[in-house]
C-alpha cells in the first residue's frame, strides 16, 4: 500500500480533502490540526471528503473525519459530503454510522487542480495519544456498534 497524504483546499467556498494512500494514525496530529485551523480560518460554504484514492483508513482518522462533520454542524454548515469509490471503505463507513453524519457518494462530482498536499506535524506522543482517544470517543457516540468495538481500546488508552 501507498504511505498516506492529505491534501486540501478551498474554492469558491468549496472546502476540500483528500485521502491518499494508506491513512494511519501517524497523520492525526497533521490532520486534527488542519481541521482546527480550516473551518475557522476558512469562508467554507460546504465540505467535501475525497477517499476516491484512499486505499486504507484506519479508525483515528475516520474519528477525525466525523469530528469534521460535528464541526460543520456547529458552524451550521450543510451536512458534508464523503465520496468513496472503494467498496470495503464504504462498508465500513455504513457500518460506523457516517451515513448519518455524511452525504456518502460513489462517485466524484468534481475535482479541482489546485489541491495542495497538507504539511506534517510533528506531535509527542502525549498529544497523539489523546488525539486517538478523542477520535475514537467521537466514533462511540455515533452507534452502539462503535461503542462496543472501540470501549476497550479507549478504556486501555485512558490508562497508559
Amino acid at each position: 500500500m501507498k504511505e498516506g497524504s492529505i491534501f486540501s483546499a478551498c474554492v469558491d467556498g468549496r472546502y476540500i480533502l483528500k485521502f491518499v494512500g494508506d491513512v494511519r494514525l501517524t497523520l492525526c496530529a497533521t490532520l486534527d490540526c488542519h481541521i482546527e485551523e480550516a473551518l475557522t480560518q476558512s469562508d467554507a460554504t460546504d465540505i467535501l471528503v475525497d477517499l476516491t484514492e484512499a486505499e486504507g483508513i484506519d479508525s483515528t482518522s475516520l474519528g477525525l473525519i466525523a469530528k469534521l462533520s460535528i464541526k460543520a454542524y456547529g458552524l451550521s454548515l450543510p451536512m458534508p459530503t464523503i465520496v468513496s469509490t472503494n467498496e470495503d471503505i464504504t462498508r465500513v463507513l455504513l457500518s460506523m454510522g457516517f451515513d448519518h453524519i455524511f452525504v456518502l457518494l460513489s462517485e466524484l462530482p468534481t475535482c479541482p487542480s489546485d489541491l495542495q498536499q497538507l504539511p506534517f506535524v510533528q506531535d509527542s506522543e502525549e498529544s497523539i495519544r489523546q488525539r486517538i482517544i478523542a477520535a475514537h470517543r467521537i466514533l462511540i457516540d455515533l452507534n452502539d456498534s462503535n461503542r462496543e468495538a472501540f470501549k476497550d481500546l479507549v478504556m486501555t488508552l485512558e490508562k497508559s
